[in-house]
Order: structure tokens, then sequence, then C-alpha cells
């Protein structure tokens, strides 16, 4: 059975009106934390500290008790070792992205799989910072479904932005992750205006991994030329 939470807003002087939120969905987060170790374990064994199955196998047996605490509803344990496996796939993905760049270095690489390897860490900088995002933002999903009132974000969503706001509408994982795309493509969000300093030194950090990701490929495509 669904739970829903009341909140006030200002809907009488004095009063706020009601606010009724679902729970937000665990599952998206979950899925791209599983999508971003199996991305990894699609570079090439160069790229990887360690064996290739390492990552994947922290996942997974992170998973089962992430899983396992949110449906018994002990939130605190299962946020915590979001927490962890979400670290766990940033620091992959840091390490894998100075051993590319050491390979252009040293060239150890081929076209294709240098072309394959960028491609897999630019959707996994988009995955980890999407997964910060969700994980940091008014609390996070725990915190957001716990609030009593519209939510401080760091990003001002544009239903927040209407008049009066939607009270009712709370970001989710979905949204965090189209803020993440547009940062790694665009190098600026595009719909969100970005109000809190962490998630502005978050996002100038996921501007910098996907430039130089498309920096290392553009400085090899002119070594071929």
């Amino acid at each position: 059975m669904t739970v829903k939470q009341p909140a006030t807003s200002a809907a009488e002087p004095g009063r706020a009106a009601e606010r009724y939120l679902e729970p937000e969905p665990r599952w998206p987060g979950f899925l791209a934390l599983m999508a971003g170790a199996c991305l990894h374990f699609a570079l090439p064994s160069r790229l990887s500290l360690g064996p290739d199955w390492l990552l994947p196998l922290i996942m997974i047996v992170l998973m089962v008790p992430i899983m396992a605490s949110h449906r018994r509803r002990i939130y605190e344990l299962a946020r915590t070792l979001t927490f962890v496996a979400t670290v766990a796939l940033s620091l992959a993905l840091v390490a894998s992205l100075v051993l590319l760049i050491d390979g252009i270095l040293r060239h150890k690489d081929d076209p294709a799989t240098l072309l394959r390897s960028a491609a897999v860490l630019w959707i996994t900088n988009v995955l980890v910072f999407a997964l910060w995002y969700w994980k940091l933002d008014a609390g996070g999903p725990l915190g957001r479904d716990r609030s009593s009132k519209p939510i401080q974000s760091a990003f001002l969503f544009p239903q927040m932005a209407k008049q009066p706001p939607d009270v009712n509408w709370s970001p989710q994982f979905l949204d965090y992750l189209f803020v993440a795309f547009n940062t790694s493509t665009a190098f600026s969000p595009t719909d969100s205006a970005v109000l809190g300093r962490w998630a502005k030194v978050a996002m100038m950090l996921q501007s910098l991994f996907s430039l130089t990701i498309l920096a290392v490929l553009a400085a090899r495509a002119i070594n071929v030329l």
C-alpha cells in the first residue's frame, strides 16, 4: 500500500496548503549502480584496477543488503550502503580515466579500443554524477520523502519555478539523470538553474571529466590523421 505524506503550503493566509507525496522509487538509482558496474566490466582490462570482475562483484555484494534493508524499511542502512556503492563506482571511474590518459601518452590503445573505452567512460560519468545529485540533493530520496514542506533543492527545476509552485512535485532519479546528461553534453544545465554551491562544484567536476574524455578522443583522432 502506498503511503502518502501530508505537508503544508500557502493556500490561506497563515496556513500552508497540504502536500502529498508518494515515496520516491529507489529502483532507478539501484539500476544505475548496476549499469555502471556492468559498463566498467566492458572496459579493456588495463583500464581496471584489479580484476575486471571486482567492481561488479562489489556492487552485487552491496546491492543484496541495500535492497533487503530497504524492503525492511531500514532506510538509514540502505542510504549508507548506497553511498558506499556510489563511492566505489566513482573511484573506478577516476582510476579508469587516469589509465586512459596514460594509454594515450604511451600509445597503448588502437583507435577502436579507445573509442569504445571513451564511450563507456562518458556514459559512466553521466550515471555517477546523476547518482550523486540524486543522493545529495535535499537529503537524498529519504530526505525528500520525509520533507514536510516544499523541498530545499540545490536545483531550481521548472516545476518549482511555477507560480504558485507545485508543492506536490518532487524530483526523482530521472530528473537528476537529465541534469547530468545535459552537463556532460552541453557542459551546463539547460532547464534547471543550479543554486547550491556543492552542486556547482559537482557540475564543474562532471564537465571537466566529460571534456577530458572528449579531448582524449580528439587528440587521438588528430594523431591518426
